[in-house]
């Protein structure tokens, strides 16, 4: 099969995957919202960043070593399986000591018994990390969604009936669990690839040299993305953190599901292409494909944000719908970052990458000191803003090494953004015009008119990019 029908079959089966898994966890999501608090949200969100560097710290972006590296073999990945192993044994230990200092820290006695419990996801994810970078490697997606979606409904499953039963936050722990187990279960099961429990130096020295400051990124990006959290579960009650919390699950969900898709089949796309004017060219075609969809899609969800959550969620909830407004503006440039941080990656650049991480970080860490005297809406458009200026790093850094540049860059993808700012401007005023008592009917009028004015716009500004989807919707 050519690299091109690879793609192609690859969104295809990652976007069945992605629609499947997505689809599953919104409606879970819409349950639990009903059933439980959000303060019990919020205790998780609390203690999200432990489990998150866990699982980043395990892994060690030695996986994403194995799907950049050309013709890896059996001890490649044994050695990364291994490894993966015994390190994942280590941080469970120390997560289990200091689950007490967790709890001390935010003053929530229950959250020890909740850390030692929910650390246990990385650990089973550990045992199998290695078969899905060696799935995603072959690019075979369709097999990995055969194995994602039913793992989706059970840990869906386990926590809906535990919160039926009056297990409050337990359950959203139980869900993470039992959904990592299934996986775990299946993988194991389905898949043909068996590791040797093995380490060689040399291949562990040459994935890790790779590997460590791809780790040390994104150490520094889970902990600042994990900062609003921590910060406002330490100064704010738990309920003020779900808040938060339900609005960045929901502004991020859309751009999730788009994003997951492409960049999870640009990644070894884009590590087989040889040149970089075949690599700028893919790029800026995926690009412009993405935010297509990415554009209307948010500003959509701002306008009908209030209509939006009362329909799912019900009134408890409507405190998140300005956080969610405002962090959704941060999502519509999104893509671009996560895009422009792949060309760094296949091109081998984890020092440039690490270094864009490390100034980035800085500049936010000071915008979060800077906000937070100002209360927690002041923390979300620090959030907004500052997401704003880690694009314009990303886009200068990734575009020097295929000589596409920030200006060019900027030209490229400027129109898309000028149209959907202006349909969305005459949206909001029209929409006042029919709106009524149906939360349903107005999100429908609001989409539908927004994009046939949007359809068209492209029709007559962007003709190159319809064709360009409609050629790949017909193969």
């Amino acid at each position: 099969m050519s690299l091109k029908k690879q793609a192609l079959s690859g969104i295809v089966w990652t976007f069945a995957q992605q629609s499947g898994v997505q689809i599953i966890s919104f409606g879970v999501q819409i349950i639990l919202a009903r059933l439980l608090l959000p303060e019990m949200f919020g205790l998780i969100a609390m203690i999200n960043v432990f489990i998150a560097i866990g699982q980043l710290l395990m892994d060690g972006g030695m996986t994403t070593s194995l799907i950049r590296t050309e013709n890896p073999d059996h001890l490649d990945y044994s050695t990364v399986f291994s490894t993966n192993i015994l390190v994942s044994l280590g941080l469970y230990g120390l997560i289990f000591l200091g689950a007490p200092f967790i709890s001390t820290f935010y003053e929530q006695p229950i959250l020890t018994d909740l850390v030692r419990v929910f650390a246990l996801s990385f650990v089973i994810n550990a045992f199998v990390a290695v078969h899905v970078a060696k799935l995603t490697k072959e690019m075979n997606f369709k097999k990995q969604m055969t194995i994602q979606i039913p793992s989706t409904l059970i840990g869906g499953a386990t926590g809906v009936i535990m919160a039926i039963l009056g297990y409050g936050v337990w359950s959203l722990v139980w869900l993470n669990i039992s959904q990592a187990m299934a996986l775990s279960v299946q993988y194991w099961l389905f898949s043909s690839w068996r590791p040797g429990f093995k380490i060689d130096k040399s291949k562990w020295k040459y994935h890790f040299n790779f590997g460590y400051k791809m780790t040390l990124s994104g150490l520094l990006d889970r902990i600042y993305n994990n900062a609003y959290n921590i910060i406002i579960g330490k100064f704010f009650v738990p309920a003020q953190v779900g808040f938060f919390t339900q609005a960045e699950t929901m502004r991020l969900f859309p751009v999730g599901q788009i994003g997951s898709v492409i960049g999870k089949v640009t990644y070894p796309l884009f590590a087989n292409i040889k040149t970089d004017a075949e690599l700028k060219n893919a790029y800026k075609k995926t690009m412009k494909l993405v935010l297509s969809i990415v554009i209307p899609m948010m500003l959509i969800l701002i306008i009908v944000a209030e209509d939006f959550f009362l329909l799912l969620f019900g009134e408890k909830w409507l405190p998140a719908v300005p956080y969610f407004q405002i962090l959704s503006i941060a999502s519509i440039v999104r893509p671009i970052s996560s895009y422009n941080l792949n060309i760094l990656k296949v091109k081998g650049r984890s020092d440039l990458f690490l270094k864009v991480e490390v100034i980035k970080k800085i500049f936010g860490v000071i915008a979060i000191a800077v906000a937070l005297p100002f209360g927690i809406m002041a923390m979300v458009i620090s959030l907004t803003v500052v997401s704003y200026t880690f694009v314009l790093s990303n886009m200068i850094a990734s575009g020097r090494l295929i000589n596409y540049k920030f200006a060019e860059q900027l030209k490229d993808i400027s129109l898309l953004y000028l149209l959907g700012i202006l349909i969305s401007i005459g949206t909001y005023l029209v929409f006042p015009l029919f709106k009524v008592d149906s939360n349903f009917l107005n999100i429908l009028g609001v989409t539908t008119l927004f994009l046939a004015v949007y359809f068209v716009a492209l029709l007559i500004f962007e003709k190159s990019l319809v064709r360009t989807a409609i050629s790949l919707l017909k193969k």
